[in-house]
């Protein structure tokens, strides 16, 4: 007997087609909106705690019109001195929040590109990029990378920088993957051994290729609240190829 589209009904609350607004037809069975609704809501529990977007929250917005004379001149309210250092930074930021919006609306792709301040301790580098993150109201973390080390040792994975940028935007990974993120203390990951296989270097040559793909733009699959990832784990993708990475060391 032919079936008629009038029988057709939600396989899961079970739902006529005449009740619903829409049912999605799948390979054996259909969905309605309502619960694609609550899937979605199981989903953002299981994945995020339940974390919801609070309403009237601030939204993280990439600025549209903003020029390096502008961001130059919200950094000399904060930082005394470093001109040189400012002029740079300014002109970065601007050049990578550019790309940005032109790849909304050109086809054309423009690689990205990073930052690496150099310089003693003390002298502003964490200040100038959590000053520069907050002018353009964007998600910022910190991170130490001398607490990185490679798979299988005590320590952090690398990809627990991204897990902080996540908690910082309430795990809105839109805002997150326009973010910036300061690693501190880059120089302390450095090769200690010219000969790896005198001393297991733990923290350092096996860290900068596991951080190398991630600064330089790629899928990578991050636990949302951090720590070591294993196999029955939930993972969060974010794309790091619109991320700001700010490095900095003496």
């Amino acid at each position: 007997m032919r079936r008629s589209k009038q029988s057709y009904r939600c396989s899961f609350c079970g739902r006529d087609k005449s009740e619903a607004l829409i049912l999605i037809a799948g390979i054996d069975g259909h969905i309605c909106e309502v619960c694609v609704e609550q899937a979605g809501e199981i989903i953002e529990e299981e994945l995020y705690g339940g974390k919801r977007k609070e309403k009237g929250k601030q939204d993280f917005l990439i600025p549209e019109k903003i020029t390096p004379r502008e961001i130059k001149n919200h950094l000399d309210q904060y930082v005394i001195g470093q001109d040189e250092a400012k002029k740079f930074l300014s002109v970065a930021v601007y050049n990578h929040y550019k790309r940005l919006r032109q790849s909304r609306h050109d086809d054309v792709e423009i690689e990205k590109s990073n930052i690496v301040f150099v310089g003693q301790t003390g002298t502003g580098k964490t200040l100038l990029a959590k000053t520069i993150a907050k002018f353009l109201n964007v998600p910022f973390s910190i991170v130490d990378a001398t607490v990185f080390t490679e798979a299988g040792y005590v320590g952090e994975d690398v990809e627990s920088i991204l897990s902080r940028l996540l908690q910082v935007c309430d795990y809105d990974v839109a805002s997150a993957e326009r973010g910036i993120v300061y690693i501190d203390e880059i120089d302390k990951i450095s090769r200690k051994s010219d000969n790896p296989s005198i001393t297991r270097d733990v923290s350092g040559e096996g860290v900068q290729q596991a951080m190398l793909k991630m600064l330089e733009g790629t899928d990578v699959n991050v636990p949302p609240q951090g720590g070591r990832k294993h196999p029955e784990q939930k993972l969060v993708k974010i794309n790091t190829s619109n991320i700001l990475f700010i490095c900095g060391g003496a």
